[in-house]
């Protein structure tokens, strides 16, 4: 049966999962997946990327993973890896909204939280920022505890922060481009590219191979496009610092930033769109996830 023809609004599909909060988390990432991609769920002998990411979720449980989750402290497993140097600058980083001085800010940032996705506020002039909504934002962030809703244990513990970020400047280009480094077992595998994030139009999603070659494949319901990236300066030095920062784990995305051959590191992601997700063709689902070795770590 094909459940997306069931339940055609993705809003409504959403909110039913809401509902169903109370459920053990086998049977809820079950039913997510089912809703959300219209498939089954083999969690016996599972083939799929999306597949093995769910297992991931449920049987490997190793407590770095919470740190490196956490944007704030993931800074401190970068720079005892060697690579001080390549965090942005940090402004502030703040448990309560009253403990924000916006007076004492530069007139360009970025604010983020230490435990969201979708969670960016970028400031480019402060004089034409609405403080008040600012502040509201930030509330309704650092007041969600919806971090259940993936099942992605490794947030469950992470207690909620506004970090205050330098923002980073493009120069010649005022779009910065998000290099996401899918790795397995400490190597690089692929690299999701996204780019025009801020676009009407929405963001546009590309993939390439370890040697920064476009492949043919798509994340289903994204923009593509026919431009083919240059590889970006000191791009052996970003597969680097990929590989050196995943070699803990069965299974992470590090994102990292280059602006004119200066790298800046992003964040680590284990969860890539908490395995929801759909590929087109649909085998690169296959092809990423027989690179991807299962190892159980139960805590």
């Amino acid at each position: 049966m094909d459940y997306k023809k069931l339940l055609p609004n993705q809003e409504f599909r959403i909110k039913v999962l809401g509902l169903l909060d109370f459920l053990p988390d086998k049977l809820m990432i079950k039913l997510q997946y089912l809703i959300k991609t219209g498939k089954r769920l083999n969690l016996k002998k599972p083939k799929r990327f999306t597949e093995k990411l769910q297992w991931y979720k449920l049987y490997y449980r190793d407590p770095l993973m919470t740190q490196c989750a956490d944007k704030y402290s993931v800074r401190e497993y970068v720079a005892s890896k060697g690579f001080r140097e390549i965090l942005v600058p940090l402004h502030g980083v703040y448990s309560q909204l009253k403990d924000i001085n916006f007076n004492l800010l530069p007139n360009k940032f970025v604010f983020k939280t230490n435990n969201g996705s979708r969670t960016n506020l970028l400031c480019k002039n402060k004089e034409d920022l609405d403080i008040h909504s600012t502040k509201k934002t930030l509330h309704s962030w650092l007041s969600n505890r919806t971090v259940k809703a993936g099942r992605e244990w490794p947030y469950y513990n992470i207690e909620p922060k506004i970090i205050c970020e330098e923002y980073i400047e493009t120069g010649s280009s005022s779009d910065l481009v998000d290099y996401k480094f899918v790795c397995f077992s400490g190597q690089v595998s692929y690299i999701f590219v996204n780019s025009e994030r801020d676009s009407t139009e929405g963001l546009v999603f590309s993939i390439y191979d370890r040697d920064f070659q476009k492949v043919p494949y798509k994340r289903k319901g994204l923009r593509n496009t026919d431009i083919n990236f240059t590889k970006p300066v000191n791009y052996e030095k970003m597969v680097e610092i990929a590989e050196k920062l995943s070699e803990d784990f069965p299974h992470v995305r590090v994102d990292l930033y280059n602006v004119d051959g200066k790298i800046y590191f992003g964040e680590m992601t284990f969860f890539h769109g908490s395995g929801y997700i759909e590929f087109e063709p649909d085998h690169f689902d296959f092809l990423l996830g027989a690179q991807f070795h299962l190892k159980k770590m139960v805590f």
